[in-house]
């Protein structure tokens, strides 16, 4: 049986990881324990996770009631990893991956659960120089999640153009906007979540991949979207990690409207929307393809859409909703990023002008410390 302590509030919780850079080499630094151990030293307060890679450093928030209040925790703790990071020579990364780094010399972390999927998964499970974000929303009943997470697939390439910013891997332009999609989907439980029906459902499943030995316990279905029945929430995990706050507060208040409008659909006795199967990974590959470019498909007829346009008219639709939820303004900043370009546009327009990543790397380290 798969518990959930539902939450009867929308209540809000977001996990952003990063990753230590040599200033110098522009290289990835294995000293996420010593960060770690310092800002814990000096503020045991901020939650700081030590993450699948020796190099992460993941900022947790506690539970929140809105957007801003999130942006506000991750803030604090960002300042305190900044300080102790600095205090080592260091620098901080957030990108959904690393352009050149050598993911051969890059240690994973003790945590015994990262050890089992290096074990199982080998070669594939090594390339995971990878980052992301993960924003958790409460639930109020488990026979809602499922209904809300076949919903929030038919807008899962709106939240992976926005943040896409892995466009290189090994020196090379992969073509890709999000090469961490990619790479993710090799895990053997990572990758588009079953359009399930019911809890019961959901249940089932996780039964058999008990009983087939697929997983040892619920943590290990890495799926893009998924329940987390111990907080009570839906987790978004289709995000690349951003460089900096304001774009990181973008996507968690799209997320948190979707999440609460198709809640509110439900409330309303409204059917919610969904894709077939075979549209929904079409939408996620057009997307960690071409990013903010995708032509999205946004009907079960197939309609298609330029992903910004329709992003556009989605910020307008939640608009109320955002201001009600005290997060319109990060709403909003949906719309700089399509002005501005996304990370991976950003990345590669450097990298096209000077043939090298250590330019793109720079700027993208100094986009955290504005």
């Amino acid at each position: 049986m798969q518990e959930f302590h539902a939450s009867q509030k929308p209540t809000l919780g977001v996990e952003w990881e990063i990753a230590l850079i040599d200033p110098k080499t522009r290289d990835l630094v294995s000293k996420a324990g010593d960060v770690v151990a310092l800002v814990n030293a000096d503020h045991p307060d901020i939650h700081l996770e030590r993450e699948f890679l020796a190099n992460t450093v993941e900022l947790v928030t506690p539970v929140c009631r809105t957007v801003p209040e999130a942006v506000a925790h991750l803030e604090t703790a960002l300042d305190a990893v900044k300080a102790a990071a600095d205090s080592l020579g260091l620098k901080l990364w957030g990108s959904g991956s690393h352009p050149f780094s050598d993911f051969r010399t890059q240690p994973t972390s003790s945590k015994g659960t990262y050890r089992e999927i290096i074990a199982r998964t080998q070669y594939w499970g090594n390339q995971m120089l990878i980052w992301g974000i993960h924003t958790h929303v409460g639930i109020s009943d488990k026979d809602r999640v499922w209904p809300i997470i076949n919903a929030l697939l038919t807008k899962f390439p709106h939240l992976l153009a926005l943040t896409a910013s892995s466009p290189g891997w090994e020196g090379t332009d992969t073509g890709y906007a999000s090469n961490r999609t990619m790479l993710y989907q090799q895990l053997p439980t990572a990758g588009l979540p079953y359009q399930f029906k019911s809890w019961s459902e959901w249940e089932e499943y996780m039964r058999d991949q008990d009983i087939s030995g697929v997983i040892n316990h619920t943590g290990s279905m890495h799926f893009d979207i998924r329940p987390a029945g111990k907080w009570g929430t839906i987790e978004v995990r289709v995000c690349d990690a951003t460089s900096n706050l304001q774009e990181l507060a973008a996507v968690v208040a799209l997320t948190h409207c979707l999440v609460v409008h198709y809640d509110r659909m439900i409330d309303r006795g409204e059917p919610l929307p969904s894709l077939q199967d075979w549209h929904v990974a079409e939408n996620k590959w057009r997307a960690a393809r071409y990013g903010m470019d995708a032509i999205v498909i946004t009907s079960r007829d197939t309609d298609e859409r330029l992903v910004t346009d329709d992003l556009k008219d989605l910020v307008k639709e939640l608009s109320p909703l955002a201001a009600e939820l005290g997060c319109l303004n990060e709403l909003h900043y949906v719309l700089e990023i399509i002005s501005k370009g996304a990370g991976y546009q950003r990345q590669r327009r450097l990298f096209q002008t000077t043939g090298s990543w250590i330019p793109a790397v720079d700027a993208t380290i100094a986009e955290m410390y504005q």
